[in-house]
């Protein structure tokens, strides 16, 4: 069940945006707000789809802050455009909301949809990504992705459709194609995979198997399994401070080296 005041906090937070949701992005030279808002993204064929991005509240309009893409699990699909906000690296985010140094893009899937790269809502989470890295001049040395359980195999997934585009990838709790191992280890690309050792069974084989194939390849990857965690290992690894550190010490063109 979701925490009712977290759920609460964040149904404010969206209501305090909502007016601002249709509004086209402003220059980044101007004085930016910082926090939870809402955006649109509009696609090819003039469809308008809602997103949530976390600023910085330290965010400087000349500067060129990192930029991560978070896609969620397969429970908060919908339209409501809140509930991946309220699971995973959203609540984390909160925690830390006066010092999180990522420009952070929150998409939400489709119901019935998922985060595979050839989708439709994989590419329109990168049209988001793009949009908003235009809208704040982000560093494109310095591009993230994550995701938990559907979205950690999304995550896999967009990583293995072009692994120099991402600076360094963390999945969670979810099901690697073993057979990209050696992609991610000629790309250099840096991944540190999570995984709960009481989750589903074909889920704890995959990520183990997933890391002895990354390191058999010579690939820059780490891996945690949490004893006694179930599906739920995000809270604790999103409740890792070293993980955005560790984020922040890889870009795009040490990798490329």
């Amino acid at each position: 069940m979701k925490p009712v005041s977290l759920r609460i906090a964040f149904t404010c937070v969206s209501l305090a945006i909502l007016s601002h949701s249709l509004l086209a992005a402003e220059p980044a030279a101007k004085p930016v707000a910082t926090g939870f808002q809402n955006r649109v993204f509009t696609d090819a064929a003039g469809q308008k789809h809602p997103f949530v991005l976390f600023v910085p509240a330290k965010a400087d309009p000349s500067g060129k802050p990192p930029v991560m893409l978070f896609l969620h699990g397969s429970g908060e699909r919908g339209l409501n455009n809140l509930d991946p906000l309220m699971v995973g690296l959203g609540p984390a985010i909160w925690k830390r909301k006066a010092t999180f140094p990522f420009v952070t893009v929150i998409p939400q899937c489709q119901p019935g949809s998922n985060w595979l790269a050839d989708g439709p809502d994989a590419q329109r989470a990168l049209g988001m990504l793009r949009q908003t890295q235009a809208e704040f001049s982000t560093d494109p040395d310095r591009v993230y992705l994550t995701g938990l359980s559907m979205g950690g195999s999304g995550t896999w997934s967009l990583a293995a459709k072009d692994p120099s585009a991402w600076a360094a990838i963390v999945p969670m709790c979810s099901r690697p194609e073993v057979a990209s191992a050696g992609k991610f280890a000629a790309a250099r690309l840096p991944i540190w995979n999570f995984c709960g050792d009481k989750d589903r069974e074909p889920t704890v084989k995959g990520s183990r198997e997933m890391q002895e194939a990354l390191t058999k390849a010579g690939a820059t990857a780490k891996y945690t399994e949490y004893p006694g965690v179930g599906h739920n290992c995000w809270d604790d690894a999103y409740g890792t401070d070293a993980l955005y550190t560790w984020l922040l010490t890889h870009a795009r063109s040490k990798n490329a080296k």
